[in-house]
């Protein structure tokens, strides 16, 4: 049976997002003219701005965290959306460092002299008009305008409604910052209301170029689904830890436990630790050791269990939910493999395309593994928390593409910009 279809969107809505998006529009065309100078000085004019506002952004936030406390949100999630005056003052060094960086947009990317006397090249453009959906993290805000404006792109955002007061006060700031330096305030659009007002920027094709959500698998497919504006898929990140024979055991404690416990409510955050079997003896309960003392809660497969009831490690039994499982907080779980062909079926199985990490001092299983695992990042013998924008040197990322087509991986300004074909002529004909 054909699933319902969906009600009617509001024409207050759309009348609204309508506006949203005439408004960005010819924002973005005045973006377009713009030099690197201009949008470096804009930029740091940005960060400046947040700086100076750094107590009313923050008390903004705290009204937040309040809300989300006393409605029982989740700590992984309070964590996510609080922003205390240090790490404002990192959302602000973000902008300065996409300032620093080369601007995409009229780089060449390939070009030829035909041979009629042709001159033909492609050339970086910006997109236009970017609708930004997003949950509980009012860093993105801030992030998705700066690699918008470098990229000559205005933006459209919907943060979630727990960062309501942290996203009105950080957009107020930007919007002033912007008209103090002759730009248009409504490069940077913040969009209010429910879910009609998010179907109503879903369903704007035509008026917004291209929509990027960034949150939970729930958001993402709804995204993903009723979008009739063209998407770009942010996934989650159910990623995984394989430790095979040949691995350098304390280099795979380091990798495990830092990919774990690092920041356990992100995207990158590993959900699983594979281990080869060979080593249940002599790495096995010295991993989950480690990761029991730093408060994680282990779901172990029937042979990693063995090896945490020897120790006297707390565990609990795996379930098959727990494979497919992005914890987003101190909980993994963990499987014993027979050999590597056991741990690529494993993650061919529950991936999500996101990050996956091998750890061995084997260069051919590292060769397998890199040619094999289908995702966005692989890592040999390094943390999957660096499957980031600023890590990677991209300055800020506007999230991690785990899509095939136009981006994938960690996005920032190339990925925010198309292409388009000039061509130069003295008088050719066909």
């Amino acid at each position: 049976m054909p699933a319902p279809a969906a009600a009617p969107v509001s024409t207050d809505d759309v009348a609204r997002v309508a506006d949203l998006a005439a408004r960005a529009r010819v924002a973005s065309r005045r973006l377009a003219l713009l030099s690197r100078a201009d949008k470096d000085a804009a930029l740091r004019a940005l960060a400046d701005a947040l700086d100076a506002a750094s107590d009313e952004i923050v008390a903004a936030n705290a009204e937040d965290v309040e809300r989300g406390r006393s409605s029982g949100m989740d700590e992984g999630l309070v964590d996510r959306l609080t922003l205390t005056g240090e790490r404002l003052a990192s959302v602000a060094g973000a902008l300065r460092d996409i300032a620093a960086l080369p601007d995409p947009v009229g780089e060449v990317v390939r070009g030829s002299t035909l041979a009629n006397g042709l001159e033909i090249r492609q050339v970086r453009v910006p997109m236009g008009v970017v609708g930004m959906i997003y949950e509980a993290r009012p860093n993105v805000t801030v992030d998705a305008a700066g690699l918008a404006l470098k990229s000559g792109n205005a933006v459209i955002l919907r943060g979630g409604s727990a960062a309501e007061s942290t996203n009105r006060a950080l957009v107020a700031t930007m919007r002033a910052a912007l008209e103090t330096q002759g730009l248009p305030a409504d490069a940077v659009g913040l969009l209010d209301g429910g879910r009609d007002a998010v179907r109503a920027l879903l369903t704007a094709r035509g008026q917004v170029d291209l929509i990027i959500p960034r949150g939970g698998a729930g958001l993402i497919q709804t995204v993903v689904t009723e979008s009739t504006v063209p998407v770009i898929e942010t996934g989650v990140g159910n990623c995984h830890v394989y430790v095979d024979a040949a691995a350098d055991l304390d280099k795979a404690i380091a990798i495990a436990v830092n990919a774990k416990t690092h920041r356990p409510s992100v995207c990158n955050a590993a959900e699983s630790l594979l281990v080869h079997e060979s080593l249940r003896a002599t790495f096995l309960p010295r991993v989950l050791a480690e990761l029991s003392r730093a408060g994680v809660v282990l779901h172990t497969d029937p042979q990693a269990a063995k090896a945490a009831e020897a120790a006297g490690i707390p565990h609990v039994p795996a379930t098959e939910e727990d494979w497919d499982t992005e914890y987003l907080a101190l909980e993994m779980a963990v499987a014993v493999v027979p050999d590597l062909d056991a741990a690529l079926e494993h993650v061919h199985a529950h991936s999500s395309g996101h990050t996956e990490a091998i750890v061995t001092e084997d260069r051919a299983a590292a060769r397998r593994f890199t040619t094999e695992v289908d995702a966005a990042a692989v890592m040999v013998n390094a943390s999957t928390r660096f499957t980031d924008g600023g890590e990677f040197g991209f300055g800020a990322e506007i999230g991690i593409s785990t899509q095939k087509l136009h981006a994938r991986g960690p996005m920032a300004l190339p990925e925010l910009t198309t292409t388009k074909w000039i061509v130069e002529g003295d008088g050719q004909v066909r």
